[in-house]
């Protein structure tokens, strides 16, 4: 099997999980015996520009000339099954989509955030989770709050994309959903079931899991939808020492917040940014891992994670996190803000709904250790998720 993936890759410059994922993706699929043709852009090469290209660089979203030209020769020469899409922005342009079609090869998408809909992708807003374009013609609301890169120049060209391009989303042959959020989101946008798989990103099987550590690990970026305000506001309700150690781990805007608690509490440490080695040495001294992001988060690496380490989840009930720890249908008990998954525990994004979910996940952490651990091997070990994936091209 021939497939082309294709991926314009986000500046080196803003961390990327989907970078990491396309590239881990192509991996598996060269080791599964696909002969992979990536088609792979940068925005680093923005810098690179000339004069005119910068200038014409605008309209690169709607149609993208020179990378339909180089997609034509590359479908041509090679004669692929399949066009495997992620990010067309700015450099490919969903017009690729259009490309391959009219060479007959069709096209499968990975969805990793709401650009369909939304100019940012993300669903939120100035600390808020934000749906106003649902349903427009054209995203309005989004010039108007200047919601692509701060400016209403760029906002409008976004908003104008996402509008030319309807007609060639609904085109897509094949959509993956990597969590049954993500599906939701695109029957909403008027993708039919037959159209649409759901199947999440793996991560490598780090091995047998080493026996739980103690207290809370959150790592990831420190920002305000990612929620580590929230998990703070919640840890200062109980006293210095009542749920054992927080580690916090990770950078960003909010770093001063992380470091500030830790200096006012000995139950709060703060390690900073981490390298693979460190993540796995965070892990293996916690037994519970939080992930409480304030918006629609589509599918938080840090989860699974999590979950290949056998370290069980607390999580607020937005965006994929559900999926996740297999809680699309959790159980709650009666009168209470928490509910439970296959491999985690999911509340509102409230503090005092997570103050008191604190207590019950540190209590209850062994007995689902072991169910975590499952749910990774059976839903995201990459020899399961690559065998997904090959199934889905196969069909096309």
């Amino acid at each position: 099997m021939r497939v082309i993936v294709a991926h314009n890759r986000y500046r080196e410059a803003q961390p990327s999980g989907e970078n990491t994922i396309v590239d881990q993706e192509i991996g598996q699929l060269e080791a599964a015996g696909v002969e992979v043709l990536p088609f792979l852009r940068s925005s680093d090469e923005i810098a690179r520009f000339s004069g005119t290209d910068k200038a014409l660089l605008p309209l690169s979203p709607i149609y993208a000339p020179r990378a339909q030209q180089e997609l034509s020769r590359l479908i041509t020469e090679h004669r692929p099954d399949v066009l495997h899409l992620h990010n067309p922005y700015p450099l490919l342009s969903p017009w690729v989509v259009r490309t391959a079609h009219k060479h007959r090869v069709p096209v499968v998408q990975t969805v990793h955030n709401y650009r369909q809909v939304c100019s940012s992708g993300l669903y939120f807003r100035d600390g808020r989770i934000c749906q106003d374009c649902r349903g427009r013609a054209l995203g309005v609301p989004a010039i108007v709050h200047r919601c692509y890169r701060g400016s209403r120049a760029q906002s409008a060209l976004m908003a104008t994309t996402l509008a030319v391009h309807r007609p060639t989303w609904r085109s897509v042959d094949r959509y993956i959903a990597l969590t049954s959020g993500i599906a939701n989101h695109l029957r909403d946008y008027g993708i039919p079931d037959d159209r649409i798989v759901v199947k999440p990103n793996a991560i490598p099987d780090p091995g047998p899991p080493p026996p739980l550590g103690d207290g809370f690990l959150f790592f990831g970026r420190l920002s305000p939808e990612k929620g580590v305000g929230l998990l703070l506001d919640a840890w200062r309700r109980h006293p210095d020492g009542a749920l054992g150690p927080l580690r916090i781990a990770g950078d960003g805007e909010l770093r001063p917040l992380a470091e500030e608690a830790a200096a006012q509490r000995a139950d709060v440490e703060f390690l900073g940014p981490l390298d693979r080695a460190g993540v796995a040495a965070a892990l293996r001294s916690a037994a519970v891992v939080l992930t409480v992001p304030t918006w629609h988060d589509v599918l938080p690496t840090v989860v699974i994670e999590a979950l290949a380490a056998g370290r069980p989840v607390l999580g607020t009930a937005l965006g994929g996190i559900p999926y996740l720890i297999g809680a699309d249908e959790p159980a709650v008990a009666a009168g209470s803000a928490l509910s439970t998954g296959e491999a985690g525990w999911l509340v509102p994004a409230d503090p005092a709904a997570l103050a008191a979910a604190l207590p019950t996940a540190r209590a209850a952490a062994a007995s689902l250790a072991p169910h975590a651990r499952a749910r990774y091997q059976r839903t995201f070990h990459p020899d399961v998720v690559t065998g997904q994936l090959l199934d889905i091209y196969a069909k096309m």
